[in-house]
């Protein structure tokens, strides 16, 4: 755009001028992170993915033992939409996680394993992969019965199928001998597994029995999980350090913390190193929350002596639940207690897309939760919600619920969940919407265009319900004038905007305040 300075012949010109305020734009706010055990994809890689399908895509089905990827199907489940994977668990050696197998035996020689067949994907856990072997008749010599060719003679057809789906392939003219005919050879082009010789096997004995092997196994929770594997390293973009990276996290979730306790490989100092971990992280990034478990079989005293005396949380930045609902296990084929953080991200994400960031995620269903590890008595929830546990109780006729909106902070000014997110969703977005401002001149007319932006901003969310107040003037203030920013403020290459919010805060206790009237007069106004 030319100045007036700047016109030097006569003409007409066309100016494109600024508006006064640049509008602020919203930032998400639920966006999940989720750090431990998957089946598949790269080690300490945050990766984002944005549904169910393209999780399994890229990181695998279930792992055993592990608690990771059943979260994140609840997240799905529950309302959850874009999450960060980070996957942890790697040994030292690199060695990749164990695939789903099964082993070929010699038809010369009975129990010998010759061949173990590998599933090159750990599928999703309902899938099973069979793998049949078929000799042909005509290879058989004459007299030899029972489907076994004769060592190292005769040709087979190889079938790989994943059951339930109608995927096969097929390999004819198997042979014995090494070469390109031998079954190692041909199943490389496999896109389902791939054969390892076991042993060293003669000719005679390198034929594999007919009949047919499902593989079983696969991915399970690492042998080993110590803290370090949690936290991390930023520079590696590792652990909870590397979502430092990542600002549009608003949640952050180790599931598996509780699957490596259970497995004696992290006892309970490592547990609460790593929830701290999570805490001082979303502390030091000031715009997300963790969502933190208990661990499983603990009644109510219990779980606040490990929120209280033991792990002694206090922090506006986190909140914990108890106790651990029960869902489906695809893989397994029944009903499993599993921490409940997985399904609460999604209902924080589901409450926010329905009603907003400022409605607290209380009162909602649990998506998906079959039972309680426990039924919560009325006295015993009277104890853990002043200490900030958010208890999940089953009400007849309304099934499986959040009943509890606080965090764990001691202060009472964010006591409540959706107040710090609600903070945590204005400050990040008037963060990204000013940056405009930056070395502008610092004048009046910069301090009127930030305070109408920020206006205009705050005048929205009060409208959506966000803020407290009969009148905008009531639920929020922005001051940018003289008087925030004097000479020596100005000098240090500083603006200041002070603004002033008014959260909505949840209804926590409704109380009804009933009397008898009196019989036989009236009601006095």
């Amino acid at each position: 755009m030319a100045t007036l300075a700047s016109i030097k012949s006569p003409g007409v010109y066309i100016q494109e001028m600024p508006s006064g305020s640049r509008p602020i734009e919203g930032v998400g706010t639920a966006i999940a992170a989720f750090i431990g055990v998957t089946a598949d994809g790269p080690y300490n890689a945050v990766t984002k993915v944005t549904n169910w399908t393209q999780y399994t895509t890229t990181f695998g089905g279930w792992v055993d033992g592990a608690y990771t990827p059943h979260a994140i199907y609840q997240y799905f489940n529950n309302g959850g939409g874009a999450c960060y994977v980070c996957r942890i668990g790697m040994d030292g050696s690199g060695t990749p996680a164990p695939r789903a197998s099964a082993e070929l035996t010699s038809s010369a020689k009975a129990g010998q394993a010759i061949f173990r067949i590998e599933a090159r994907d750990d599928g999703d856990g309902d899938e099973k992969i069979s793998v049949t072997v078929l000799t042909e008749s005509t290879d058989l010599p004459e007299g030899q019965e029972g489907g076994e060719a004769a060592p190292g003679k005769g040709e087979q057809t190889v079938t790989v199928m994943v059951q339930g789906r109608g995927i096969e392939e097929k390999y004819e003219k198997v042979g014995g001998r090494r070469g390109r005919n031998d079954l190692a050879t041909m199943l490389q082009n496999s896109a389902l597994v791939h054969a390892v010789e076991v042993g060293n096997a003669s000719v005679a004995e390198r034929v594999p029995a007919t009949g047919e092997v499902v593989l079983s196994g696969g991915a399970a929770l690492p042998a080993t999980l110590s803290p370090n594997d949690y936290i991390g390293d930023e520079a590696a973009r590792s652990g909870i350090a590397g979502l430092t990276a990542i600002d549009e996290v608003t949640m952050v979730l180790t599931p598996d913390l509780m699957a490596a306790y259970e497995a004696g490989q992290m006892d309970s100092d490592g547990v609460r190193a790593v929830q701290n971990a999570v805490i001082l992280h979303c502390e030091t990034m000031k715009n997300r929350m963790a969502i933190l478990d208990t661990p499983k079989g603990l009644n109510a005293q219990q779980v606040q002596e490990w929120v209280t005396e033991k792990a002694k949380f206090s922090s506006a930045y986190a909140a914990i639940y108890w106790p651990w609902p029960s869902f489906w296990d695809p893989a397994a084929k029944r009903a499993r207690l599993m921490p409940p953080s997985g399904a609460l991200a999604g209902i924080w994400g589901r409450v926010d897309d329905t009603r907003g960031v400022h409605k607290a995620p209380a009162n909602e269903v649990v998506g998906g939760a079959l039972d309680l590890e426990l039924a919560v008595t009325r006295p015993e929830h009277d104890s853990l919600n002043p200490v900030g546990i958010n208890v999940i109780r089953a009400f007849t006729g309304r099934g499986i619920l959040v009943w509890g909106a606080r965090t764990l902070a001691s202060d009472p000014a964010w006591r409540y969940i959706n107040v710090r997110r609600l903070f945590n969703f204005i400050e990040s977005s008037i963060l990204g919407g000013t940056q405009w401002a930056v070395f502008e001149p610092n004048e009046l007319d910069l301090w009127q265009r930030l305070k109408r932006t920020v206006n205009a901003f705050l005048l929205g969310l009060w409208r959506d319900g966000a803020l407290f107040g009969a009148t905008p003037d009531e639920a929020y203030y922005v001051k940018c004038d003289a008087e925030t920013n004097p000479p020596d403020v100005i000098d240090a290459g500083f603006v200041v905007i002070e603004v002033g919010i008014a959260p909505v805060k949840p209804a926590e206790f409704v109380v009804f305040r009933i009397s008898q009237l009196p019989t036989g007069g009236g009601v006095e106004e």
